[in-house]
């Protein structure tokens, strides 16, 4: 059995109390901890990854119990790809986060933080629904703890919106998975593969039912228009190395999509065919024009930044809505290039906001490394908008190519165009007033300020980012560049991807292995005649 595979859950889980209980006290003990484990983690993820690059779907049963009676995770490309996205992205934020003491404004940041990613990489990793509920309740509860750290009112607020949306989100997820259950029998996503294709479409009302609960919470996960509301206060109050990490966040939303609606629910599934993507695409195309708007009406630099991830997550999804091979090749390429792009502006927003010491985008005198900040930002915001050399200009391309049907097309590529022309316009404007208008501007004099005043008095100056706070964001430019730069080689990985995601014979084969009654009455310690009579009753 390949042990490697439970590793990026197993791995966090137990350094997260071990931070929480025996480190508490020492920062510095902490931060080591955190980042050997961050570091193992990555490792980790690069062996799994070219452990599934030869296309082979590996199967870790836990307690050598065999699916659909235990519990799987299942490593494919999509899932090796995503969880070294993930560990790659909390490398850099992990090393942003300490660089500038943000992890030492509050308690624990390093122990929700091994807890986040074990929430993510185990909702990558799982082969059932259930658990797939469970690693979102992991990742959302360490999630909470991190959106309300170093405290503030304005953040607290954000933080109760954010738990009460979840907490309904959650709540309608239980009842899709009840309501599955009752009509199949399983939430193993190969069992329901299976069972739900030998389901006739005019039985098949509760299975829809379902499918849309599910679609409702991945929508909500993913920020899909019209449950997309959380996102920007969430986002734009959230620490900003937190508000980075979240990227990852929004495309769990999105994998979930595309593993279950591809492999359990369609195409080719009559009962449930075309039932996500009617409601997916002009969900999608609406919500790349609100985060557009957004993006152009925002009056903070923050919540600009949040509604980008929105309109993002709305050319994501537009090519998720196809269900098509080549759509999906094209939306794995824009969810890699879309994670690094708003990280990438989150962590260079910090650097800027802690130098003004506001958001708002007022013109405001000119303060230390002027230049370097212009710079990160407009190379992050070309990289956002989509605009060459960077990979946002590939990754849109990729889009508007694989939305050429006589349906799609007029829609699609006007609203990606259209959104993307007010989102340059958006980050021009912000940066104009950010960096170039800010050269204009004097600081108000004091005609009663006394020269020979004690010098203590006088506000603190901003003090200039080091190399290892600004590092992380270069770090993360230099990723977009790559991927740029070698999208040749990248493009084939995710088309083998692609292809394998749509090989739901290959996916169902590899987690149901076929057992004999008495091997898996051994297996789960039910007799073989208990296993007969209740396989008889479902067919009943």
């Amino acid at each position: 059995m390949m042990h490697w595979i439970i590793l990026p859950v197993v791995l966090p889980a137990m350094l997260a109390p071990l931070i929480a209980f025996a480190m508490r006290h020492d920062i510095t003990l902490a931060r080591t901890a955190s980042v050997a484990g961050t570091s193992i983690l990555l490792a980790i993820a690069l062996g799994l990854a070219a452990l599934a690059a030869d296309g082979t779907t590996h199967v870790y049963r836990l307690g050598d119990w065999p699916a659909p009676f235990g519990i799987v995770l299942v490593l494919d490309r999509l899932s090796a790809l995503m969880v070294l996205l993930t560990s790659t992205l909390a490398m850099v934020v992990l090393v942003h986060a300490i660089t500038t003491g943000w992890d030492a404004r509050g308690r624990h940041f390093h122990a929700l933080f091994q807890f986040q990613l074990m929430g993510i990489c185990g909702a990558f990793l799982t082969g059932d629904i259930f658990n797939l509920f469970v690693f979102f309740e992991v990742l959302l509860i360490a999630s909470y703890g991190l959106m309300i750290h170093s405290g503030g009112k304005a953040r607290m607020r954000a933080g109760l919106q954010y738990v009460v949306m979840n907490l309904a989100g959650s709540t309608l997820f239980l009842f899709a998975l009840g309501t599955l259950y009752a009509s199949t029998g399983t939430l193993n996503i190969a069992d329901l593969a299976v069972r739900i294709a030998e389901v006739p479409v005019e039985e098949a009302a509760l299975v829809r039912v379902a499918v849309i609960l599910l679609l409702i919470v991945f929508a909500v996960k993913a920020a899909l228009f019209p449950v997309q509301f959380w996102l920007p206060a969430t986002y734009a109050n959230a620490p900003a190395p937190v508000a980075a990490l979240f990227a990852i966040m929004t495309k769990v939303g999105a994998y979930a999509i595309l593993r279950i609606h591809t492999t359990a629910f369609g195409p080719g599934i009559s009962a449930t065919e075309d039932l996500a993507a009617t409601w997916l695409f002009p969900a999608a195309i609406v919500t790349i024009a609100v985060g557009a708007i957004g993006v152009l009406g925002a009056r903070r630099l923050m919540p600009l930044i949040a509604f980008s991830v929105v309109g993002s997550m709305g050319t994501l999804l537009v090519a998720v809505a196809v269900f098509s091979q080549t759509a999906t090749l094209a939306a794995l390429y824009y969810m890699v290039h879309s994670t690094f792009a708003a990280a990438c502006l989150f962590l260079v927003a910090d650097l800027v906001v802690t130098r003004r010491a506001t958001d708002s985008l007022q013109p405001e005198p000119p303060t230390v490394q002027n230049g370097l900040c212009a710079a990160l930002f407009f190379a992050a915001a070309i990289a956002m908008a989509g605009m060459p050399p960077l990979s946002g200009f590939l990754g849109k391309l990729l889009v508007l190519d694989a939305l050429r049907e006589p349906g799609l097309i007029g829609w699609a590529w006007s609203t990606i165009l259209v959104g993307s022309l007010l989102t340059i316009v958006g980050f021009a404007r912000a940066g104009s007033i950010l960096f170039w208008k800010s050269t204009a501007t004097v600081g108000p004099a004091d005609d009663n300020a006394d020269p020979e005043a004690d010098q203590t008095d006088a506000p603190a100056q901003p003090v200039p980012a080091t190399a290892g706070q600004v590092a992380p964001a270069m770090v993360a430019l230099a990723g977009l560049a790559a991927l740029a730069a070698f999208a040749g080689p990248v493009t084939a990985y995710l088309e083998g991807t692609s292809e394998q995601l749509f090989d739901r014979a290959g996916y169902v084969d590899a987690v149901l292995i076929p057992i004999e009654p008495e091997a898996a009455a051994d297996a789960t310690g039910y007799g073989s005649e208990d296993l007969h009579g209740e396989h008889d009753e479902e067919e009943h």
